[in-house]
């Protein structure tokens, strides 16, 4: 097994007054060499971004897109046609595949949302672009990795051109886990957003993560409160 400790702390940020952005991978005007992506994931962003807020139209291509509200509202609009509002507990993926143009802003008027955006290199460029946006609140399982992103149409969740897969879980209760990787060949880059949890005997707490690699299986041990994402992504691609 092989890792890679990401702590909170040494995350890119930048403040902009409306825009706080936490960046794990070298994004916009934060650069470190060895932050450049782990796997096919290119961008993990925390961004939180103030009431009425947001980004003007700006094109995309040839990436994976996904939106996860975690505090809030997003208003999404782009050239496909597609008007929509991703409220907090919904996932949204953009497959921009040969080009699209979006933009998004704060719904709300009255305070700011925090959401979580990643960006995974496609298996193919130069697919046809496509939006989906599903509610995970019927997919939510208590104490327990409940999946939300596969690369199947037909699996449960959103699902993406690439051999990727994510799963969330909430946590009421100090439990072990074991995730078993859907390919032995990928990774899988495990993101704590609330609580805390103890991997490889790394301690995570809150917006620490740890990639994990060259391995079929990782035990997690969740803490009391707690709410992790794990994103299992091609290493090679």
């Amino acid at each position: 097994m092989k890792t890679i400790h990401h702590p909170a702390a040494t995350r890119g940020n930048q403040n902009h007054g409306w825009l706080k952005a936490n960046h794990s991978f070298s994004f916009a005007n934060f650069y470190d060499p060895h932050k450049m992506n782990f796997g096919a994931l290119r961008v993990l962003n925390d961004d939180t971004i103030a009431a009425g807020m947001g980004f003007e139209t700006h094109p995309h291509n040839n990436m994976e897109i996904i939106t996860i509200p975690l505090k809030g509202d997003l208003e999404h609009k782009d050239n496909m046609g597609y008007s929509e509002v991703i409220k907090e507990g919904d996932i949204q993926v953009l497959s921009a595949g040969t080009g699209i143009e979006h933009s998004e802003y704060n719904k709300n008027t009255d305070k700011p949302i925090n959401l979580l955006q990643l960006w995974v290199f496609p298996k193919k460029k130069g697919i046809n672009p496509r939006y989906d946006q599903l509610s995970l609140r019927n997919l939510k399982k208590e104490d327990e990795f409940y999946q939300i992103l596969s690369p199947n149409a037909d699996d449960q969740g959103v699902w993406i051109h690439q051999n990727a897969w994510l799963h969330m879980g909430d946590f009421t209760n100090d439990k072990e886990h074991i995730y078993h990787l859907k390919d032995k060949s990928n990774g899988v880059y495990i993101f704590v957003i609330e609580g805390g949890a103890l991997v490889d005997s790394k301690k995570l707490q809150k917006r620490d993560a740890l990639g994990v690699w060259k391995t079929e299986s990782v035990t997690i041990e969740t803490e009391n409160k707690s709410k992790i994402l794990l994103i299992e992504v091609p290493m090679e691609f």
